[in-house]
């Protein structure tokens, strides 16, 4: 089943994005989207900051909650965890609009956003990520209904690196810290799923480890294959990905429907590349975050 997108992208944008390619350029790309964004302080919305749901010095998360009079009701709560090839990336860093973006997204649109970052790379090794993955989404579990959220619809969104480390905590049970992961629904976006596929990346093989003999093992496309129940799942990628993200996504895709999981959304974002698709949420480039409250109210 594919999610219906909204075409929204400047067209300026989309020159300069065709312009850079397949390649991936934070400060380019950021520079794009940037003022496009909401800047601080966000009206209507409360931002709690640096919560520890750990005791090491990357296991923070922000909070977001509407503020908006009269909305009593407790909320479905979106998780967003940032990418950064395994030893780079954070959830928030000051003077920045990223990745406030996406859970400001969130606070206006129904929902309680969660941003979170995790242990890195050389320091963490794999299953650090998904391991801070489940640590973090215990913390929601136990606390978001004092935040107006909804502990039983906690969607859990991964980009590039986070999208790794969601699935690596859904694919592998022993990580979970709650029957079934405790998941509403999951959003894997521009994510590497398969170790055995192809020839390994340098930032792979520094969190993943360079024993071929583990790689099949630490894969979250076994693990995602192998239990009886997954969350539902909306798997998303750029057109303008590099080809190994791309590929990656129609491998996951196209074993999930062999394996008979119908739960399963997907789209590629037209002219979005790996980093355009996560900075333009909350604008008027509604492509992604459409797909998004589209999988969630039918999830």
């Amino acid at each position: 089943m594919s999610a219906v997108v909204t075409q929204g992208m400047p067209p300026e944008i989309a020159i300069t994005l065709a312009r850079l390619g397949r390649g991936i350029d934070p400060v380019g790309t950021a520079t794009l989207y940037a003022s496009l964004q909401e800047p601080e302080p966000y009206e209507n919305v409360i931002v709690m900051r640096d919560i520890a749901y750990g005791d090491q010095p990357r296991q923070l998360l922000d909070l977001f909650a509407s503020t908006v009079p009269g909305e009593r009701k407790r909320k479905p709560v979106l998780m967003f965890v940032h990418g950064g090839g395994f030893s780079s990336g954070d959830k928030h860093i000051p003077g920045s609009p990223f990745y406030d973006n996406v859970t400001l997204w969130a606070a206006r649109h129904g929902f309680v956003g969660v941003n979170l970052t995790y242990r890195l790379v050389p320091q963490a090794v794999w299953p650090s990520g998904a391991e801070d993955v489940g640590s973090a989404l215990r913390w929601v579990l136990a606390n978001i209904g004092r935040h107006g959220g909804d502990p039983a619809r906690v969607y859990l969104m991964g980009h590039s690196a986070g999208a790794v480390h969601v699935a690596g905590y859904i694919s592998h049970p022993r990580l979970h810290v709650k029957s079934g992961s405790g998941l509403a629904g999951a959003i894997l976006i521009s994510g590497l799923y398969d170790l055995m596929a192809r020839q390994i990346m340098p930032p792979e093989l520094a969190y993943f480890g360079a024993d071929p003999a583990c790689h099949a093992e630490r894969s979250s496309l076994a693990g995602l294959l192998e239990q009886p129940t997954l969350p539902p799942l909306l798997l998303a990628a750029a057109e303008l990905d590099p080809p190994a993200f791309l590929a990656e996504f129609e491998g996951l895709r196209k074993a999930l429907a062999q394996a008979g999981n119908t739960d399963v959304q997907s789209l590629i974002l037209p002219q979005h590349s790996h980093l355009s698709e996560v900075f333009s949420i909350n604008t008027a480039d509604t492509m992604l975050s459409d797909a998004i409250a589209a999988f969630a109210h039918a999830a």
